[in-house]
């Protein structure tokens, strides 16, 4: 049965030929849920690890987008394309014969660190308003800004030439079809993206994901919650600070607070004593602590329910 109240973070393994927005659909649907998104997207080609986001937990996604990411991606070799991925219409080839493992291996090794990416023409950046794939498909090229982005691993896993497979650990807005085309680049032969599974988005791993065909499952059992991510997942990263039932309160209408023992932090996350996640606050200058988002209704609060023990968790 459907619940339109959720609020948590569902790890889907996203299959081939949906785009990200196909599976919040669909997961909007399964669920009754009217407010859904997703942190983080992979393009149609693209399979695993996509976090989506229900109710409440729409308001940390950007928490969660924020986390590097993990890739397989499958190359091959000797092949352009104009969208750097099999899904573009080739416009070169290149001979491959004087390419070996460690040639490649040698060149794999100079993407660590940080780079200036420029987005592909065929992706959602947008030019003048209007999104960079809209333009190529109109078989225009504009020039883009090139992005700072991180490479913390790049590494070869499989040689099957003119094919391999790297593992690829990236930060936040990384197009891994772009490294595959500037591989290409490097190598002298030409290079496109012809597979690409996310194995992992921050603490998210694919070992944990569902399907949609077992969320569909789960849900009509009634058993979502065994799937169902606490909107703090996203949190995870930001220290906490307890509060008591008074600030508590006061934090829940919006009201800036001041903490008993604040930590340096510019955010941090409100808790009460029972554990109840309240919202993220913001230091001010005056050290007095601004609720940033608030995730609780006054109401919600006061009707939460107490345990006996009331020390204080992190």
């Amino acid at each position: 049965m459907s619940d339109p109240g959720l609020h948590g973070i569902i790890n889907i393994d996203k299959p081939n030929g949906m785009t990200s927005h196909d599976v919040v659909d669909r997961v909007r649907r399964v669920t009754g849920q009217r407010k859904v998104g997703h942190a983080g997207t992979l393009d149609p080609m693209a399979t695993g690890v996509l976090l989506i986001c229900l109710g409440q937990a729409t308001r940390v996604a950007e928490y969660l987008m924020a986390g590097d990411k993990t890739y397989r991606a499958r190359i091959r070799l000797g092949v352009t394309t104009d969208s750097y991925d099999a899904e573009g219409e080739v416009v070169h080839e290149g001979d491959t014969s004087h390419v070996t493992r460690s040639h490649v291996e040698s060149e794999l090794s100079g993407f660590v660190g940080l780079l200036e990416q420029v987005p592909p023409m065929y992706s959602a950046v947008k030019h003048g308003g209007t999104p960079l794939y809209r333009i190529a498909r109109r078989g225009q090229t504009v020039k883009r800004r090139p992005r700072k982005v991180t490479i913390h691993e790049m590494e070869l896993r499989e040689w099957w030439p003119p094919d391999l497979e790297v593992k690829v650990r990236c930060s936040k807005g990384t197009y891994v079809r772009a490294l595959a085309h500037e591989l290409g680049q490097r190598l002298g032969c030409g290079a496109h993206l012809i597979g690409l599974i996310r194995t992992a988005c921050g603490p998210f791993h694919i070992a944990q994901s569902t399907t949609l065909e077992d969320l569909e499952r789960t849900v009509n059992e009634g058993q979502i919650a065994r799937i169902l991510q606490p909107l703090e997942a996203a949190l995870n990263g930001f220290p906490v600070a307890v509060v008591d039932d008074e600030t508590a309160r006061r934090i829940t209408l919006g009201q800036r607070v001041r903490l008993e023992d604040p930590p340096r932090t510019r955010l941090c996350r409100a808790k009460t004593l029972e554990g109840q996640v309240l919202a993220l606050l913001r230091r001010g200058g005056d050290g007095m602590w601004q609720p940033h988002k608030v995730f609780v209704q006054p109401a919600e609060h006061e009707n939460h329910p107490r345990p006996a023990s009331r020390q204080p968790t992190a």
